[in-house]
């Protein structure tokens, strides 16, 4: 696979950026290498090198790039190109246990981020590369690497990390409950694309055994060390700008763990959030195609590694894009929307004033028609084509579902930011997963999905009311005016590995000291 791997790697580069300047008449250009690298533990890294050409001899800022999950180095081939073109030295190289990198597959840890530090280091010796001027730069994976190693590595001042995580946990098991569908995709394109590492090879074999708690409790106990959100002190105190971009609809690295994440740095910092899934903003850009998000990337890159001023520190921290396609720009995340709340009643209505001393039960463990859609498809209909994930609500089952429907608009709003559904609940079973979804629904009943979360309540004591708080993910949704917002609740959604006991039962109950709400964060 490594000799396959580096042929690939050659043979790509050389297509996806098509003829070079010529150096020798004095304009800019880049050169292109493939190169071995040494690594942490003494593996060999196989990486593209692009240097600048008719540019003086450097030294030039350092770009590093390490690969997706399951994607070869030449991943951002496109894109290095246009950065050596403009006075970047750039290493685009494929992660540990990937394609021609040696080692195993270790899921981010320790081995995988000090490869970064690595590829400085080659560079130093080996390249035009300045190493007081680096830049960490990935999508997903590399994403999430090029975070974890900014908190290491005080040679590195700026971060781009597209479609990653920064809480490894939350994104996977969110609210004790399994991304089903995105863990096993992952799991599947790892063994087919690299070579499992001990860790990654104890996890699935808990995973596809249906030992479902101990892969659980093995993933919460590796998750710490590869969760930059454990590390935001480190990050803090070296302040690199960290670019930070991801799709409301990602559906295995979602949102919230990133806003809170962004909300946490003290250093320069941007947030680009914009409807999708996983890595398909910026999936067309790493190829070197136009992208809004690369664009933005590239004018961070150019001012906190080579203080050129051009705006990039005057814009507005906080970039949203709504499924309509229109930029809003906000000075905080706080500041992206005010909480409007509306309280549940038995009738199931959101109503503006208080509503209590009402239960009303579902059966648990049967799907209706209300759900989160298939991971990586729902979301890039969304994204790309503007196809939302859709039910029509009166054909959700009141027997298996809590249903509340609010008032029209009376004019158009932009619900931006994380919903919240305070909720108390009396299961009759052990362990019960719950499903929200929030809708924008039309006067026919046929609603789009504005956002969701899952929720597992694990050893509860049945018959036990519960007080729940669960925070949708982030979103920016413009709701027509005449239409309405619907709350979904139910026990069931194929994209999870749910633990809801058919004929269990769960109980909504709205108690008078602690009322049950659903607060909406709207735009001013």
């Amino acid at each position: 696979m490594r000799k396959l791997a580096a042929a690939l790697a050659v043979a790509l580069t050389l297509i996806a950026i098509g003829p070079r300047a010529d150096a020798s008449q004095g304009a800019a250009g880049f050169s292109t290498s493939y190169q071995r690298i040494p690594g942490a533990d003494g593996i060999e890294i196989g990486a593209v090198v692009l240097t600048p050409t008719g540019q003086g001899d450097g030294p030039f800022p350092l770009v590093v790039m390490p690969s997706s999950w399951g994607v070869p180095n030449v991943e951002y081939v496109g894109q290095g190109a246009k950065l050596a073109t403009a006075g970047f030295q750039v290493i685009s190289y494929s992660s540990r246990g990937f394609w021609d990198t040696g080692g195993g597959i270790d899921i981010a840890g320790p081995p995988t981020v000090a490869d970064v530090s690595k590829v400085i280091d080659w560079a130093a010796e080996h390249t035009s590369a300045g190493t007081s001027r680096v830049a960490a730069v990935g999508i997903s994976y590399g994403a999430g690497t090029s975070l974890l190693a900014a908190a290491k590595d005080p040679r590195i001042k700026a971060v781009g990390a597209l479609s990653g995580w920064a809480d490894l946990i939350r994104s996977l098991d969110p609210n004790d409950t399994v991304a089903l569908q995105a863990v096993a995709g992952l799991l599947a394109l790892g063994n087919v694309t690299g070579r499992p590492g001990p860790e990654m090879a104890s996890l699935q074999t808990k995973f596809v055994t249906g030992d479902f708690d101990g892969a659980i409790a093995e993933a919460k106990q590796l998750s710490p060390v590869r969760s930059a959100a454990t590390m935001v002190d480190q990050i803090n105190a070296r302040k690199p700008a960290v670019f930070l971009a991801n799709a409301f609809e990602d559906s295995i690295f979602p949102p919230a763990q990133y806003t809170d994440f962004f909300t946490a740095l003290t250093g320069p910092k941007r947030l680009l959030l914009a409807h999708g899934d996983h890595a398909t903003q910026e999936t067309s850009g790493a190829i070197g195609l136009p992208n809004e998000t690369w664009d933005e990337l590239a004018g961070w890159l150019r001012h906190y590694l080579t203080g050129v001023d051009n705006g990039a520190d005057t814009e507005e921290p906080v970039q949203l894009k709504s499924q309509r396609g229109v930029w809003r720009g906000y000075a905080n995340w706080a500041a992206v929307g005010q909480e409007r709340t509306s309280y549940l009643t038995k009738a199931g209505a959101l109503q503006g004033h208080e509503s209590t001393g009402w239960s009303r039960a579902i059966g648990a463990g049967i799907p209706t028609v209300a759900d989160s859609g298939v991971a990586l498809v729902s979301g890039a209909l969304q994204g790309l084509l503007s196809i939302p994930t859709g039910v029509a609500t009166p054909l959700v089952d009141r027997t298996f579902a809590g249903v509340w429907s609010g008032p029209a608009f009376d004019r158009a709003a932009v619900v931006n930011g994380s919903p919240k559904v305070h909720l108390t609940v009396k299961p009759s079973a052990a362990s019960t997963s719950l499903f929200a979804y929030l809708y924008d629904v039309d006067a026919l009943g046929v609603g789009s999905l504005i956002s969701h979360k899952p929720y597992t309540l694990r050893g509860a004591t049945p018959g036990k009311a519960i007080p729940l708080d669960v925070r949708l993910e982030a979103t920016s949704w413009e709701v027509p005016a005449g239409h309405h917002l619907v709350l979904v609740v139910d026990t069931v959604d194929p994209r999870y590995l749910g633990r809801s006991v058919v004929g269990s039962t769960v109980t909504f109950s709205s108690p008078a000291d602690d009322p049950s709400w659903v607060s909406v964060p709207v735009a001013a």
